[in-house]
Order: C-alpha cells, then structure tokens, then sequence
C-alpha cells in the first residue's frame, strides 16, 4: 500500500470530472468522466499525448475553463471539505494561487512581458498573504533565492524577457510556492528547456514540494520526466483514464497496450543500437468529428475485437492499487 495513502483522508476528490468545449464546428469533449482522488503530500504524474486532457483536467481543478465556450461538470470536485462546483469566483480567487498553485507551461507566454519580476511576484503576496513594503520585498528575495536564482535582489528589477528560459521557469516556481499552497500543478514544467536544466527543474519542483509538504501533480507526455519523481501515474488517451497505478508497479507491470506502446518507444541505454524504437500506429481520435462508442485507442491497438470497439472498458482493479480500463487486461 503507498504509504503517502494509508489512514488520510484525500486533499482533492475528482468524481466523474467531464469537461465539453462547444465550437463552431461542434462539441469538443475534451475530458470524459475523470475520477481520481489525491492525497497530502502525494505526487501524482498523468501521462499521455498532446491533446489527451491533461492540461484541462488541471485548469478544471482550478475552474479556469473559460465558459463559454467550455462546460465543466462532476459528481463530485472537493479540495479539503470546499465544493469547488459550488464555489464562488471570490472563494475560487481566495485558492486559486494560494491554496491550490500552477506552474504553467510556457513561462514566457505566462509571465507579462510589461511588468518586472518584483511587480507580478509581489501582486500575489500582497493579496493572498497581505505583504507590504520591505516584508514584501524581502519575501520576494527568499523565493527567488529558494528556486536557485543568483543576485535575486537584482532579479526583481528584470522583465522576462530579460531572463533565460531556465530562470523564467524558476520564477513561475517561485510565484506558485510563494503562498505555501497545498497542491501544486505543474503542466508541463520543462517545455523547451534544454536537457540539463529540465533535470534541475524536476528536482527543484520534487525538493520545495517536499519541503512544504505538497501534493503535486506533474503533468507531462514524457515517462522519464515522471519515473523518479511520482508516487502514482495517471495515463490519460482521448480524455479518458485508461490506466492508474503506482509508479514502480506501472513501468514495471504496464497492463493497457497504450502504455505498453509508450514505455516501449522511450530510448534505453540496455537496447542494441541498431534496434528500432517502438513506434505506436495511427493517430489520436479527432473528439471534434468522431463519435466514440467503444475503447477510444481500438484503432492503433493490435489486439482489438469487435467488443472493443463497441462497447467502452470501465476503468477497474486488477491487481493492489493497479486500475485498467482493457477487455483484454481482465
């Protein structure tokens, strides 16, 4: 059993979490029925393609889907005791930065190129914890210097542009750690950065987590990025859960042939150089025009039947802690 699990009550409840865009060309479902619960002090990673739900799953948890066109729904969306569902946008700006924070995958698109660091770090403490004057400043200059920025006095003066892609990415952590919140998403966090400072940042999201004893959710399309760095993955197709499990059970018993089809096409140091990487056939449903009635990956899997393609697996228990949704993982 995950220890992070055992007698503790969930952080965030997620019940039948779904999530429509309605368009010019039609209904979008871009999240289908998402359920998962998250514990303090867990680190949940959820893995999938680009365009699988991920990043709106975590903007939802935040109720940051613009509506319309978006339509969010669930059974149930409770972090500590708060139905966000029934939240209002005054208690939603009350979490949102403070107690439930986001690093978001584009620092350079997310932080504003018009105001200096010292300016877009200090409007969030200033509202959530009520910082003013030299207090503000001298709190702005410990976080910078957390994340590993040099001469952070000197950082505060600095517009984005004026900053590499690591250090942007450092201050986005800064402003997301800056209230001590309780869970922090991270959508993305090494978007084009370079192989070494992405280790650095990961690190550097898992130790400050840590520290303030966080839950975290790292949202990523790279298992490498998640295997040290997660207690449980979540892997997302077509706006579904198509598999859950802890994280050394998952790379090591992977159950669903999409995730199979993931870990194998990952580069590893034990293969022949002259073997070919594991490539998955197909393309991802387009949820825009097509309608689907079984299991969304029936046509890039091998093993398909006709029950796959008719009717949808339910996300179940295989084995301890180890959820399938599979005809053929029964």
């Amino acid at each position: 059993m995950n220890p992070v699990k055992e007698n503790r009550t969930p952080i965030l409840e997620v019940d039948g979490l779904s999530v429509r865009f309605f368009t010019r060309d039609g209904e979008l479902n871009a999240v289908r029925d998402v359920s998962f619960n998250l514990y303090p002090g867990e680190s949940l990673g959820v893995v999938g393609e680009s365009g699988c739900g991920k990043s709106v799953t975590a903007l939802s948890l935040m109720k940051l889907i613009p509506i319309p066109p978006g339509n969010l729904e669930a059974r149930r969306l409770h972090f500590n005791g708060v139905n966000l569902l029934r939240a209002s946008e005054k208690k939603m700006r009350d979490i949102r930065g403070n107690r439930i924070s986001m690093v978001f995958q584009d620092p350079m698109t997310s932080l504003n190129p018009v105001l200096t660091v010292w300016k877009q770090m200090g409007e969030i403490l200033e509202l959530h914890m009520g910082l003013k004057g030299g207090e503000l400043k001298d709190r702005c200059i410990e976080l910078l210097g957390m994340v590993g920025i040099s001469e952070p006095h000197m950082r505060l003066k600095s517009y984005p542009h004026q900053l590499s892609g690591g250090m942007r990415q450092r201050v986005m952590i800064a402003m997301a750690l800056s209230c001590n919140p309780s869970i922090l998403l991270a959508d993305e966090p090494t978007t084009a950065l370079d192989v070494t400072i992405q280790d650095q940042i990961l690190r550097l999201i898992q130790s400050l987590a840590k520290d303030l004893e966080a839950a975290t959710i790292l949202i990523t399309h790279n298992f490498g990025a998640v295997a040290g760095m997660t207690d449980r993955i979540m892997v997302m197709y077509a706006g579904k859960i198509v598999e859950t499990a802890p994280t050394m059970e998952l790379f090591h018993n992977p159950l669903h042939p999409y995730t199979r089809g993931l870990l194998q096409s990952i580069p590893r140091a034990d293969r022949e150089t002259q073997e070919r990487l594991f490539s998955i056939e197909g393309m991802p449903p387009d949820l825009l025009r097509t309608r689907i009635q079984g299991c969304s990956f029936a046509p890039r899997c091998e093993f398909t039947t006709q029950d796959c393609t008719m009717h949808l697996p339910p996300l179940e228990k295989v084995v301890q802690d180890h959820h399938v949704s599979c005809w053929k993982a029964k």
